[in-house]
């Protein structure tokens, strides 16, 4: 095993043990190749995560290992670290790690932290959500194609209520699409023009898309899950890297790129060049916050016409004007 390698991060000094551990077996990438890779897209990282609290992933043992998801931060810490309190749908709380520089981030590296789950605030702004995230996720039968077309037409929905969009791959199978927000919504406000939105999509584009919680409902369908924008709820963080063998990417990308974009493709083999040669896609993202009122107003309307609210995740106490949490199918059974 090799003798542990001391990192100079803008003056913090961060140690990486065991930097020649194989994290990802595809072609062999080692925790240093990942420190490495982290650091050359350090700028782009922090553009989008600097500041907020980090669930982290840990795969102490590589992609493939023994695994676990970690909100609190070991007892035993820097004294440089900066952390922040979150909670869970029933009230826990947990002191999280803050992104609040790269050193933080190569700090959680080293404990074998291989994917990056990201809070939608700030750590000094707790209570004011400042991303929308939609995320569109391929129900199984569902082709990388149609994942894309889902993605345009988020864009031309958006674009009809003057809403700027940006567009990122997941790592995975899916896409993420996030609308910058003005700082005036908490995160039950956000939810809300989720399930607005996912609902009009469903309503203009019902063989490709659905809104339906109950998995026995969706079909081979493009699922716009609104639930991820529930509060304490987090996201994949952009230009992180997936605890997979192949090390993929969750990358940012234009929308000129949807048509050809291959999410396998980008891993942290390739990325660091990528954006030095293309730079960042979201690189203007934090200077055009949006206006979230176009769809709360999609919002009131839905529940003024009758429906309720759409149904949240078991872990969180019954909301008021949620139908009742029960699988279709065993409802009508009931």
């Amino acid at each position: 095993m090799s003798e542990a390698a001391t990192i100079d991060v803008d003056g913090t000094e961060v140690t990486v043990s065991s930097p020649d551990k194989v994290f990802f077996a595809e072609r062999g990438e080692t925790k240093l190749d990942l420190v490495r890779y982290y650091q050359a897209v350090a700028g782009p990282l922090l553009a989008t995560l600097g500041g907020r609290p980090l669930l982290m992933e840990r795969y102490p043992q590589g992609a493939g290992g023994k695994s676990w998801f970690q909100k609190r931060v070991p007892k035993s810490v820097p004294d440089w670290l900066r952390t922040t309190v979150v909670s869970t749908p029933n009230g826990t709380t947990s002191d999280a790690l803050v992104a609040a520089d790269l050193a933080h981030v190569l700090w959680a590296v080293n404990l074998g932290c291989l994917g990056f789950h990201v809070w939608p605030y700030h750590a000094d702004a707790p209570d004011v959500t400042d991303e929308l995230r939609i995320d569109l996720d391929p129900s199984p039968g569902v082709t990388f194609d149609q994942v894309r077309e889902a993605a345009t037409l988020t864009r031309e929905l958006l674009d009809e209520l003057a809403i700027t969009a940006y567009l990122k791959t997941t790592g995975s199978r899916g896409l993420h699409v996030y609308v910058p927000l003005e700082p005036r919504w908490d995160s039950y406000a956000v939810r809300a023009a989720a399930v607005a939105l996912a609902r009009e999509l469903e309503r203009r584009h019902p063989a490709l898309v659905t809104a339906r919680w109950w998995k026995e409902e969706r079909g081979s369908r493009v699922f716009v899950d609104f639930n991820q924008n529930a509060p304490h709820k987090t996201v994949f963080g952009a230009w992180c890297v997936r605890p997979k063998a192949g090390a993929p990417v969750s990358v940012p990308i234009g929308w000129d790129e949807l048509a050809d974009v291959e999410p396998a493709a980008l891993t942290i083999a390739t990325v660091p060049a990528r954006v030095a040669e293309r730079g960042d896609p979201w690189a203007d993202k934090n200077r055009l916050p949006q206006s979230l009122e176009p769809l709360l107003e999609w919002s009131r309307r839905d529940l003024a016409s009758g429906l309720m609210d759409a149904p949240w995740p078991p872990v969180y106490p019954k909301q008021p004007g949620e139908p009742p949490r029960v699988a279709p199918s065993r409802a009508k059974r009931d």
